[in-house]
C-alpha cells in the first residue's frame, strides 16, 4: 500500500514530538511495536491511550503510524511477513545521530554488527539497525530536515 502524500512524523524535522524543541543527536525520537497480532495492539492501545492510525505505505512490511490528537507519537509494525518469523515482538527504539552512515562505520570499529545497512525512507530520513556488543538491537537516524 502506498500513500499519495505519507505522513511525516514531527521527528523528520528534528523536532521533539511535541513541536518545541530540537532532538539533539544522541536522543529518542521514534519507538515503534513490532508485533505479530497488529489489530489486537491497535485496539489495546487505541482503548487505553486513545490513540488513532494511520497507515503509512511504501515499504517493505505493513506499517501504521499511531496518533495522539493530532501529534504522531509511534509506528506499528507487522511481523507476520515471511522473513520476520524470529524477530521479536515488542517495543523498538530510535535514536538520532548527525550522520547515520558515518556512525554505524564508527560503531562497526565498536564492535557493534549491522542488522540493517543504512537506508532511505523518504520524508523521514535515513535509518540503520544496529546489534550493540551486548546484543541488543537499536535503531539509529539521521532525521530529513524540512526544506
Amino acid at each position: 500500500m502506498t500513500l499519495a502524500s505519507p505522513p511525516r512524523p514531527r521527528h523528520a524535522d528534528r523536532r521533539h514530538p511535541s513541536g518545541r524543541t530540537p532532538c539533539p543527536a544522541g536522543t529518542f525520537v521514534w519507538n515503534e511495536l513490532r508485533v505479530r497480532e497488529v489489530e489486537k495492539a491497535k485496539a489495546f492501545y487505541a482503548r487505553t491511550l486513545g490513540w488513532t492510525y494511520e497507515p503509512f505505505g511504501g515499504g517493505e512490511h505493513e506499517y501504521w503510524v499511531a496518533k495522539a490528537g493530532d501529534a504522531y507519537v509511534a509506528g506499528l509494525m507487522d511481523l507476520t511477513p515471511p522473513g520476520m518469523a524470529g524477530a521479536p515482538a515488542g517495543w523498538f527504539g530510535f535514536i538520532e545521530v548527525d550522520d547515520v552512515d558515518a556512525r554505524v562505520a564508527e560503531a562497526k570499529k565498536a564492535g557493534a554488527q549491522v542488522f540493517r545497512e543504512p537506508f532511505d525512507i523518504p520524508g523521514v530520513g535515513r535509518i540503520a539497525v544496529l546489534v550493540d556488543p551486548t546484543g541488543a538491537e537499536i535503531g539509529w537516524m539521521t532525521s530529513a530536515t524540512q526544506g
